[in-house]
């Protein structure tokens, strides 16, 4: 287990914004809008049941860093989930969409509720690292035993966190790989599918500790 794990886990638990309950269930509705692979738009987001009205879900997520709108002001990119874009390929239901970086395919199949399909380019190797995903943990990995690239998050969970963070966490198809790229990175950490998963889960409870049950 790698030492720094519980510090991670806090640092996790304090970086992103903090949510009340209704800002909670605005967050997953808007999660699983996106998923199922068109631009969402709020007043729409708004005749969901339990959410509130299109004024109080502006005034939400304009607050919010890190919501990517198109030219009509609709949502294609949000906390990890696009609509395109990047080599960090997922199917989620049969749509196909992107994450910003290989640790949001650890986190999103439970706030999605549903299996992830992922495919990841290792930057060492090129090979490609395919894993199923489902709420409860990593349920498959080729090749057997890939690595996950992670940093400290603080002050990184901002508008800038795709170049501050995203663009440092990769999937890499063996430790001997991840530990090259990591060698003139010594910020970086080398997590185990298993840490990376444990530390996701950690993250889904502390920001939606009023909806998900997570242990």
């Amino acid at each position: 287990m790698n030492s720094n794990l519980a510090e991670l886990r806090s640092a996790l638990s304090t970086s992103f914004p903090v949510l009340d309950e209704q800002a909670q269930r605005i967050s997953l509705a808007l999660y699983r809008t996106l998923a199922v692979g068109c631009p969402v738009d709020l007043a729409a987001l708004a005749t969901q049941p339990e959410l509130p009205d299109e004024h109080a879900i502006r005034a939400v997520v304009d607050a919010w860093p890190a919501v990517y709108r198109d030219d009509d002001g609709r949502v294609v990119g949000y906390w990890g989930l696009a609509l395109g874009g990047t080599g960090h390929r997922v199917e989620v239901r049969g749509v196909q969409l992107t994450t910003w970086c290989a640790w949001d395919t650890l986190f999103l199949p439970e706030v999605l509720g549903a299996e992830v399909r992922v495919e990841s380019p290792c930057p060492v190797t090129g090979v490609a690292v395919r894993l199923v995903v489902d709420p409860t943990g990593v349920t498959s990995a080729e090749p057997g035993s890939p690595s996950l690239s992670f940093l400290d998050p603080t002050g990184k969970i901002g508008d800038g966190v795709i170049s501050a963070f995203c663009h440092h966490i990769h999937f890499f198809a063996n430790r001997e790989a991840g530990e090259a790229w990591r060698a003139d990175r010594k910020d970086a950490l080398l997590l185990t599918l298993e840490e990376g998963w444990a530390l996701a889960s950690a993250s889904n409870a502390a920001r939606y500790p009023a909806l998900l049950r997570t242990p």
